[in-house]
């Protein structure tokens, strides 16, 4: 059974730093495209980063710069670097694995995911 679990949500002023993990079970994070969404409330999943098995990543527009997705296998671990944070930023943070279906490019952010972490949720007060 795959269990993801996501930890490190808080809340925190604008412009400051948070970093959340996502630990799975069940899986290993090395032969897997992974990914982070973020959902505000009533709104849709919106992709905000994914990361690919060889390293590379593709970062939703309102993040590029500010956020940074990494990965340890070792730990079977992914990580999502989140920096200068905006009161935009406020939202349920979920982390994903395995695209089921991809209408583009595979490991992009149009991809639907199999997998889902609980979630956790990050408040930025300005």
């Amino acid at each position: 059974q795959v269990q993801l679990a996501e930890s490190g949500g808080d809340s925190v002023q604008a412009g400051n730093s948070l970093r959340l993990s996502c630990v799975a079970s069940g899986i290993v994070y090395k032969h897997i495209c992974l990914a982070w969404f973020r959902q505000y409330p009533g709104k849709e999943r919106e992709g905000v980063a994914t990361i690919d098995r060889d390293g590379s990543t593709t970062y939703a527009d309102a993040v590029k710069g500010r956020f940074s997705v990494s990965r340890d296998n070792a730990k079977n671990t992914l990580y999502l670097e989140m920096n200068s944070l905006k009161s935009e930023d406020t939202a349920d943070y979920y982390c994903a694995a395995v695209p089921s279906t991809c209408p583009g490019r595979y490991c992009s952010l149009e991809c639907e995911f199999l997998y889902w972490g609980q979630g956790a949720q990050v408040t930025v007060s300005s």
